[in-house]
């Protein structure tokens, strides 16, 4: 399986507001500087976030993005999926109508689909705190301030 651009800079975004003060806005154009991310590029992924509930954004000059919740109830697996959708390392396990007719008989099904469990279990057992906790000693957070305060 292989995570697009969107995928990896979604965890990008979101690790970067996670370290962000708590109520707080922040302006796009920050956040694509700090990640040094395209801006159109970067409202594209925002706004997949903001579809999937996991951003809170307000327009305007005053206007920017935060979480909506805290950093550990966000699953990694999650903000995968509201970007890359189904995280299936090969088509034919993917449960669709066009799945394949030869699943059930398969020799290989039973492989693509313990990667394809591995890989879930991996990704929904690490939350956006684990990964902030993780790099504590990589240096400076993402987020040095900034923002505007909305309680």
């Amino acid at each position: 399986m292989k995570i697009s651009s969107k995928g990896r800079y979604a965890l990008q975004i979101m690790l970067d507001l996670a370290q962000c003060p708590p109520n707080v806005y922040t302006p796009i154009k920050e956040i694509a500087a700090r990640q040094q991310l395209s801006l159109k590029y970067l409202e594209q992924i925002m706004n997949m976030l903001s579809k999937a509930g996991l951003l809170h954004s307000i327009r305007g000059p005053q206007g920017g993005y935060m979480l909506t919740r805290k950093p550990s109830e966000y699953i990694i697996g999650d903000i995968l999926r509201a970007t890359e959708g189904n995280l299936a390392p090969v088509d034919c396990i993917e449960i669709t109508d066009k799945s394949c007719p030869k699943l059930d008989s398969c020799p290989m099904a039973l492989f693509w689909n313990g990667l394809h469990e591995a890989v879930l279990n991996y990704i929904d057992s690490i939350t956006l705190a684990d990964l902030i906790e993780k790099s504590r000693n990589l240096g400076p957070s993402f987020c040095e301030g900034g923002g505007q305060n909305r309680e």
